[in-house]
This record gives C-alpha cells, sequence and structure tokens, in this order.
C-alpha cells in the first residue's frame, strides 16, 4: 500500500495539551479578492504558519476554513497578526473550540 502511495505516511498522534498548544480555532475567512496573486501570498501564509494545521477552500459563503493549534487565546492573536500581516482578508472571524468531541484521521472505510 505505500508503493501505491495509498498510505501516503505514518504518523505520530502527539496530544496537543501536553505540549502546550491545547486551544484547537476555526477560522472562519473571506478573501480580499481572488486574484492569482492574493491566491499564492495565502498559499505561502499556510505553508510557513505552523499554528495553521488544516487550510480548506469552501464553497457557499465562506472562501476559506482554517483549523489552527494554538496554546490560549493570547498565543491565537500572535498569529493573527501574523497572517493578516501576510494575506489581505475582507473578513475574518475565529470560532475557539470549548469541547472536543471527536477528532480522528481515521477514515470510514
Amino acid at each position: 500500500m505505500e508503493e501505491s502511495k495509498l498510505i501516503r505516511a505514518r504518523v505520530a498522534l502527539i496530544d496537543a495539551e501536553m505540549i502546550g498548544l491545547g486551544l484547537p480555532v476555526l477560522v472562519l475567512m473571506r478573501a480580499a479578492n481572488h486574484s492569482p496573486d492574493w491566491l499564492e501570498k495565502f498559499n505561502r501564509a499556510a505553508r510557513l504558519l505552523p499554528e495553521i494545521v488544516g487550510a480548506y477552500r469552501m464553497s457557499g459563503d465562506l472562501d476559506y476554513v482554517l483549523r489552527v493549534q494554538v496554546a490560549d487565546v493570547a498565543d491565537y492573536d500572535r498569529f493573527y497578526k501574523k497572517l493578516i500581516e501576510m494575506v489581505p482578508l475582507r473578513d475574518i472571524s475565529a470560532s475557539f473550540v470549548m469541547e472536543n468531541i471527536k477528532d480522528t484521521t481515521t477514515l470510514p472505510v
């Protein structure tokens, strides 16, 4: 399965709280514009900012949703300032996870 690329990688799942990154955040974004230049800036930020653990281009009202892992609200604020310095945004909103009910990498196969 590894040779056929069905298995992309083997990873260790680390307890985020035990390493001081116990606050998951869902960041809802609307792009400032939809130009190739903006997209390159966004893709670069997504690659460079280690707090971003998932980035999804969306259909509907939102343009992007980010999964971000930080230590606390102050740490999120530092991340937010870095992000908006790298990428112009029309709108951004964050929802802090109060309780993690299910979080898995297992696929339903």
